[in-house]
């Protein structure tokens, strides 16, 4: 099943991810495009969370979800589309805020939060697990995704603002590079680095070590 995947990463590491769990906090946007990869790449186990609900005004970035499924839990939606893949992996799903003295075992811990305080939580947990996290942010056409093992998150925070609109594109852009670095992160391949991708003319990439 994974016979394309294993070209590239080997039969050792594609061993190596069926025994990894992941938990995904936030089931919005980035959650979306985070889950819906990350379940077809042949890990044990998936934990999805979120307290929110669907509604109409996601529906044009968050792709997993319906007309139908506005008013309902989103982890739990989420949960139903990816089981219906069939790739393996199991699926939990927890319609409750993030806690950090969460009693979950896991490998990695994905943000797709949208939400600095819960992800200062997140790096919390992480820190107390001795486990990496994946941080991912977008507003407009520029964001921001990184890995997180030692390095705390607090230096980043900076004074509230209003949070701006987002677009599919970039969306699924960061989802998609903040799953590659979980990837890369789970077979041991990656250090702790932080990206600043800039779409707003042509695309900028800028990388720093942390």
């Amino acid at each position: 099943m994974f016979r394309r995947q294993i070209e590239v990463i080997g039969k050792e590491n594609q061993e190596l991810l069926s025994k990894k769990s992941v938990l995904i906090v936030g089931c919005g946007g980035l959650g979306n495009s985070i889950a819906t990869i990350i379940s077809c790449m042949g890990l044990k186990k998936i934990y999805l969370l979120d307290f929110d609900i669907i509604e109409e005004h996601n529906l044009h970035r968050q792709f997993q979800f319906f007309n139908e499924d506005v008013g309902k839990s989103k982890s739990i939606m989420l949960s139903r589309r990816l089981k219906k893949r069939g790739c393996r992996t199991e699926i939990v799903a927890f319609n409750k805020r993030f806690d950090v003295n969460m009693d979950i075992e896991v490998d990695l811990v994905f943000d797709a939060s949208d939400n600095f305080e819960v992800r200062i939580e997140i790096d919390k947990f992480a820190k107390s697990k001795n486990i990496p996290w994946i941080y991912a942010s977008v507003e407009e056409e520029v964001g921001q995704v990184g890995v997180f093992k030692t390095t705390s998150f607090d230096i980043f925070v900076t004074k509230k603002h209003q949070v701006k609109g987002q677009l599919p594109p970039m969306v699924s852009l960061i989802g998609s590079i903040s799953a590659m670095l979980g990837l890369k992160t789970l077979i041991q391949k990656q250090e702790e680095v932080l990206y600043f991708v800039d779409f707003r003319e042509d695309l900028k990439i800028r990388k720093f070590n942390l």
